[in-house]
């Protein structure tokens, strides 16, 4: 058996072959073999009809399609390793030269492959990384997180209900003195603040003190999750059961010795201001690198194969559901709520996946070119890397390494050193992040500038010009 490849285009490939005609014969017999039992030929007995007879009354080549489908599978698969072909489709028979009893077999199938891609420029880019300058305000943003955690809730009993408070209630909901499904309920607790309930509830509840019966009007919003009754006025009967107030730490010394590894609040404090430093700048290097690279991605061309970008949008559309699934949620009540179709996902997915396909493309083409040299410590660096984004000790992460996981580690390892190069290469210029340009605000600025010179101008004109 023989193949040949030969590219047809940027993306596709023809590999033709040759299969000799006792092969091709044997794979016919075998066929029959097969498929006697489900034959009736009358005057023999189901499945002991020979092969001539077959094939004299249903035609010579009633088994060739069997046949061809026995060998087709291990030609195509030895083709494709032995000249490294990097498919990205199901072949698709493009002719059959030839095909009979003591005949060469000879046909060709066309493959859709990962296409040439021609580069762009990717040295000496420009870009600017904005870099968020951590407040004051950030600061105690971030302690408030840890103020939140350490927040208890104590009983009251000497005042009435305040904004912030949490009260424990019962209530009982009428739409025009008839009660409704869902409205009633006893010993329920809300955070009077939290907007949770129907607008105006909470408010209505400031003042009330431990025991008060009260009768609150509220209206149901338009639209609403019950369409029976969006847009309805409604009558809760409520009742106070018990008042808690917040109690907040004092933000001490010991405070940041319960949640934190420090002894002073001012180690404390150095600390988380430290690590905003840290994550913004990190950010801001994530941001720039992505921008980077999506210069390099715009500035190149290539052929993207239909199936490609199909392959990736499933992916997307898998990852979807399963972040629907961690939610409690199901994928077909996503397309309900939102009155969206599988084609409509697909669709919003599409430009989102093809960047994204070619993206990975350009960027192995960039290592090809380049060949960036990686050295063990380099690839011991991305292990562990791996090992703390999945949450698992080095060690354990290294004994579970197969080689297929370990080549692509290795490939992005030498992605790294490219992107890093990319990063080496270029001119950055570094900005405050409140020095960024919204282009949207930028464009609204510009039309409302022409459109108030406008207003001048008509301003200025006679009255009968105008």
């Amino acid at each position: 058996m023989a193949s040949t490849v030969e590219k047809v285009s940027s993306n596709q490939v023809k590999i033709s072959f040759v299969v000799p005609a006792e092969e091709f014969d044997a794979a016919v017999q075998k066929a029959y073999l097969k498929m006697r039992g489900r034959v009736q030929v009358p005057g023999f007995r189901k499945g002991h009809a020979p092969r001539k007879v077959i094939e004299k009354i249903y035609g010579e080549g009633v088994f060739y399609d069997d046949a061809f489908n026995e060998v087709f599978p291990d030609l195509y698969e030895k083709a494709v390793t032995e000249n490294d072909i990097s498919v990205v489709s199901n072949p698709e028979v493009d002719n059959v030269e030839q095909m009979g009893a003591g005949q060469e077999l000879k046909f060709s199938v066309v493959v859709y492959v990962k296409p040439d891609v021609e580069l762009g420029e990717y040295k000496g880019l420009k870009a600017v990384k904005y870099v968020h300058q951590v407040t004051e305000e950030d600061i105690t943003q971030r302690i408030d997180r840890d103020v939140e955690k350490s927040t208890t809730l104590q009983d009251v009993t000497d005042r009435p209900v305040q904004d912030g408070d949490t009260v424990n209630l019962d209530y009982a909901g009428t739409v025009d003195g008839v009660a409704f499904e869902g409205g009633t309920a006893e010993k329920q607790t809300l955070k009077i603040g939290s907007h949770t309930f129907i607008p105006g509830f909470e408010d209505q509840m400031i003042g009330m003190a431990i025991g008060e019966e009260k009768d609150l009007k509220v209206t149901f919003p338009d639209p609403y999750q019950s369409k029976e009754l969006a847009g309805k006025d409604a009558v809760f009967h409520v009742k106070v059961n018990g008042i808690q107030a917040e109690v907040k730490p004092e933000l001490d010394d010991d405070f940041a010795a319960d949640v934190s590894d420090y002894s002073t609040f001012q180690e404390y404090k150095e600390a988380i201001e430290k690590e905003l430093k840290d994550n913004a700048e990190k950010n801001a290097d994530v941001e720039m690198e992505n921008n980077l690279i999506q210069q390099v991605v715009d500035a190149s061309d290539c052929d993207i194969p239909a199936a490609m970008i199909e392959d990736e949008i499933s992916q997307m559309k898998r990852q979807l559901r399963m972040n629907m699934m961690y939610q409690g949620l199901k994928y077909e009540d996503y397309l309900k709520y939102t009155g969206q179709t599988e084609e409509q996902v697909s669709d919003m997915y599409r430009p989102q996946a093809s960047n994204r396909v070619k993206m990975q493309l350009v960027l192995e083409a960039i290592i090809n070119k380049e060949n960036p040299e990686i050295s063990d410590e380099d690839v011991d660096k991305e292990i562990e890397d791996e090992a703390k984004r999945s949450g698992q000790t080095v060690e354990n992460f290294r004994n579970s390494l197969t080689d297929r996981v370990m080549e692509i580690i290795r490939q992005n390892t030498k992605l790294r050193k490219v992107v890093d190069q990319i990063k080496a290469d270029a001119e950055i210029e570094v900005k405050d992040a409140a020095e960024r340009v919204d282009a949207s605000q930028v464009a609204s600025d510009v039309m409302k500038a022409l459109e108030d010179t406008e207003e001048d101008e008509e301003a200025g004109k006679p009255e009968e010009d105008q």
